[in-house]
C-alpha cells in the first residue's frame, strides 16, 4: 500500500510512528520512532524529530532544526531555520536525566524565527511571534511579540503576523486583515467572530 505522505530517499523514518496524509519530509532528515506528525506538514532539510514528539496539522519546520522529546507543536506552528530546543534545564554528559525532560508547548499558529533558542519548560502562546535570534526563557502570551536575549515582550501581533497598535481604549485593528483585538490587563484577545486566516 502506498504511503499518503512523502519521504525523500535520503531521509530515515523509524517505525512505529504516525505520519498524516500530505506531509513531506525532505533531504537528510530523521524521524524517530514513537512520534506523531499531523497532516500537510513540511519537514525541511536536516531535521531531527525525536521520540515522542507531537506535531499538529500544517506544521512547517525549516532546515537544520532538532525537535527534541518533550516538544509539542500544535496546528499551524512555524519553526524557522536553525532554531534550537532544549529538554533538560541543567544537562550533564555524565548524568542521565531522561526522567527530567520538561515539556515545551508551541500553541496554535505560533511562529519561531531563525536561530531562536527556546529553553525547555515554557509555553509559547497562540499566534505569538518570536523574532530571529531571541532566547525564550519564560512563557510567551497569546499574540506576543518577543525579541532579544533574554527574550522580552515588545508588543503584540495579529493572527496574520502584522504588528498591532493599540489605542487609548486598548483596542487595535490589524492594518492588513482588519481583524480586531482588545487588550485586557496583560492579555490580548480577538474581538467578535474571527475570520480564518489561511
Amino acid at each position: 500500500m502506498d504511503k499518503e505522505y512523502f519521504v525523500h530517499e535520503s531521509s530515515y523514518v523509524d517505525e512505529p510512528c504516525n505520519i498524516g496524509a500530505g506531509t513531506k519530509i525532505w533531504h537528510f532528515s530523521h524521524v524517530m520512532s514513537g512520534c506523531t506528525i499531523g497532516e500537510k506538514c513540511n519537514i525541511g532539510q536536516n531535521v531531527v524529530i525525536s521520540p515522542g514528539v507531537t506535531l499538529g496539522n500544517g506544521v512547517k519546520i525549516q532546515n537544520n532544526v532538532s525537535v527534541y522529546t518533550g516538544v509539542i507543536c500544535e496546528d499551524g506552528v512555524f519553526l524557522g531555520p536553525s532554531c534550537v530546543f532544549t529538554n533538560v534545564i541543567n544537562p550533564r554528559s555524565f548524568i542521565e536525566r531522561k526522567s527530567e525532560y520538561r515539556e515545551t508547548r508551541l500553541c496554535k499558529g505560533s511562529s519561531v524565527g531563525a536561530n531562536v533558542t527556546i529553553v525547555c519548560g515554557n509555553t509559547i502562546g497562540k499566534y505569538a511571534l518570536i523574532g530571529a535570534g531571541a532566547v525564550v526563557t519564560k512563557d510567551v502570551p497569546d499574540f506576543g511579540l518577543i525579541v532579544g536575549n533574554p527574550g522580552r515582550l515588545i508588543g503584540h501581533v495579529c493572527k496574520c503576523g502584522e504588528r498591532l497598535n493599540f489605542n487609548s481604549d486598548n483596542l487595535a485593528k490589524c492594518s492588513a486583515c482588519e481583524e480586531e483585538y482588545e487588550k485586557i490587563d496583560n492579555s490580548v484577545i480577538m474581538k467578535g467572530g474571527s475570520k480564518d486566516v489561511k
